[in-house]
């Protein structure tokens, strides 16, 4: 249970930061075109990923030695710190969104939503990378744990946003709230940092 949640609020530290997806994601709900499959896309997508670095880093795990874990922790800790770094630039910046309505076609808002998944590093970064990267030492059910809880946070959060946006749009589209949900994620990736820095350490 604990990896379930672990899974679930490292994933949702992750998700909650906002970029192109999850604008794209969040103007489609204030649009009300297409919300169901650009949800589903984007979640089913991330499901994928993340059990793909999970899967990646339990293969590739044999072959690991003490000298490649401690680069891939370190490379795990520089990734968090250029994460929180972000987020900590975010801060000083207003988020926009476009909440102009043109005709589009399912197949445009399909390939345009796959661009915005699978064209973006930072997804592959976030789940292949640092979710694979983080469970490598996990016992093999707690990694399918921790991977139901990731994804399970990734279907919560696209649903969510692209369903209630127009209710919650004065949430949403409120830079003092994404400065605070901001705040939370420094603070629970600074948590995973000190974690990671003490494996090093050790």
């Amino acid at each position: 249970m604990e990896y379930l949640l672990l899974g679930f609020f490292t994933s949702l530290s992750l998700i909650l930061a906002i970029g192109a997806q999850n604008i794209f994601v969040i103007e489609q709900g204030l649009k009300k075109q297409y919300v169901f499959i650009v949800c589903l896309i984007c979640s089913i997508s991330d499901l994928i990923l993340i059990f793909l670095g999970i899967f990646l880093f339990q293969y590739f795990g044999n072959f690991f030695n003490p000298t490649i874990e401690l680069i891939l922790n370190i490379l795990l800790l520089l990734f968090l710190l250029h994460f929180i770094y972000g987020k900590i630039s975010i801060q000083k910046n207003k988020i926009s969104f476009s909440k102009k309505k043109y005709k589009v076609s399912l197949q445009n808002i399909v390939l345009k939503t796959l661009a915005f998944t699978y064209l973006n590093p930072h997804v592959y970064s976030d789940t292949v990378f640092f979710l694979g990267n983080f469970s490598k030492n996990f016992l093999i059910i707690d990694k399918y744990y921790f991977g139901i809880g990731a994804s399970t946070a990734s279907f919560l959060f696209f649903f969510i946003i692209g369903y209630l946006s127009k209710f919650l749009s004065r949430y949403l589209l409120s830079d003092k709230i994404w400065k605070k949900i901001n705040l939370f994620i420094i603070s629970f990736m600074s948590l995973l940092s000190f974690y990671i820095l003490m494996e090093i350490l050790n």
